[in-house]
């Protein structure tokens, strides 16, 4: 069970931000569920447990400095296509896909969405012999 009922990214572009999300989260199995009441866009696996909205007091987004948000990922190929389709569409590396230090057998990967908020996938397997 999580521990969230959801999160949110802002963005100053809906569709640009949704080209970029639609690609970057199809590997890992995230899906596109439309447009989230009129701020922006929902993202799940059947109910929008994430989003990427326009601010809702009509000041531009702003990403937030020392914030990430951190995708599941069935196994390493998932975190490297994540981190490919990103940066072709539109996307900036943040950190390439490979092993990480923070627990045993993690291997992510990390962008920043054209708004310049910051996301990682991560799978926690070891690696296939």
């Amino acid at each position: 069970m999580g521990i969230f009922t959801h999160n949110c990214v802002g963005t100053n572009d809906v569709d640009r931000a949704g080209r970029f999300y639609d690609a970057a989260l199809a590997p890992l199995g995230i899906s596109p569920l439309g447009d989230f009441l009129d701020q922006g866009l929902g993202y799940g696996t059947r109910l929008a447990e994430f989003l990427v909205l326009r601010p809702i007091d009509g000041a531009p987004a702003a990403p937030g400095n020392g914030i990430t948000i951190g995708f599941k990922a069935p196994d390493r190929e998932a975190v490297a296509a994540f981190h490919a389709a990103g940066l072709a569409a539109g996307g900036t590396d943040a950190g390439p896909p490979g092993p990480r230090g923070a627990v045993p057998h993690a291997y992510g990967a990390y962008l920043f969405d054209p708004d310049g908020n910051k996301i990682c996938a991560y799978c926690f397997k070891p690696p296939a012999r």
